[in-house]
């Protein structure tokens, strides 16, 4: 293993806190990941990781020489990215949302693996909040507002919401005109990931933001749920609209209040601050903002 392989596995152990999970995410032999760190603190003559049965972390030593990794390894990365011969290879850990995943990247993706051959994808679907670093991800695809400012973030597109509900229930609760009419109906409570909280429905009147709790039975924490529910007649919702198209089409669903739309969603790429831009990662990030090329999700996948 030649030096620089050798710098990036051991920043792969330092992220993960663990030799097996590196060697499981380079393809390697424990054993040969355990040699490659002992010749290392050998060459040094320095201890470089803290060991115990089930934990890795750096000592001060290890810590000081994981960011001069980081910096080297992002220069030669750099450098060989100039050149246009060079192409991205290695193992590529992404993490979108199952709903974005399935419907907008999952159809595209033999495009990009025949355009980047020398790539293999690791896929994780979630919302939930991912430590890039210690998970060992180079980049997830998120909505909404980022408060995260250890990651560098990249918007790519904004997401076009719309309120929602089914016929059944409209004709239930009658169709409001105006946020006035709202009264007396129910909506399908939506949790957010970050603070467990119900999040109020939205809607812009003249520009400005106006939020309305209304009345919920039933309160989710998933997108699909939360559709599945509104197909079943049991409370408004607000969802992007490329995951309604269909349903909109169909008459399964019906938009409700037009004219007061909730204010669109960013969707960003974001990875880690402290890897900087690999050129595996820079190819993805380019390739998947061409996903949305008019801006909003919903104009790519309705036609």
């Amino acid at each position: 293993m030649d030096r620089l392989d050798a710098m990036r596995l051991y920043t792969r152990i330092v992220e993960r806190r663990s030799f097996t999970r590196a060697a499981q995410d380079t393809g390697l032999p424990r054993s040969t990941v355990t040699d490659a760190i002992k010749e290392i603190e050998a060459r040094l003559g320095v201890r470089l990781l803290a060991r115990t049965t089930r934990h890795v972390s750096p000592t001060p030593e290890g810590e000081a020489y994981y960011r001069r990794c980081l910096s080297i390894i992002a220069e030669v990365e750099d450098a060989e990215s100039a050149f246009g011969g060079i192409t991205p290879r290695g193992e590529l850990r992404i993490d979108v949302h199952g709903s974005m995943l399935r419907r907008v990247v999952v159809p595209e993706l033999p495009h990009f693996l025949k355009a980047y051959p020398d790539l293999r994808l690791h896929i994780g679907e979630g919302d939930r909040l991912v430590d890039l670093v210690r998970e060992g991800v180079d980049c997830v695809i998120r909505a909404g507002t980022l408060r995260d400012s250890t990651m560098v973030a990249r918007q790519i597109a904004m997401m076009e919401e719309v309120t929602i509900a089914s016929p059944a229930y409209l004709r239930q609760y009658g169709t409001p005109r105006n946020l006035a009419e709202l009264e007396g109906h129910r909506m399908i409570g939506f949790a957010s990931s970050a603070t467990g909280n119900i999040l109020p429905l939205e809607f812009m009147v003249k520009g400005q933001r106006e939020l309305i709790n209304l009345p919920s039975t039933i309160d989710v924490t998933g997108g699909e749920t939360s559709i599945a529910l509104c197909r079943l007649g049991l409370g408004l919702i607000q969802t992007p609209r490329y995951h309604v198209t269909h349903d909109l089409k169909a008459g399964r669903l019906v938009e409700v209040l037009p004219k007061y739309p909730p204010s669109p969603t960013p969707l960003s790429v974001l990875y880690p601050q402290s890897r900087g831009l690999s050129p595996r990662v820079r190819v993805f990030i380019d390739w998947v903002a061409g996903l949305f090329p008019r801006g909003k999700v919903h104009s790519r996948i309705d036609h």
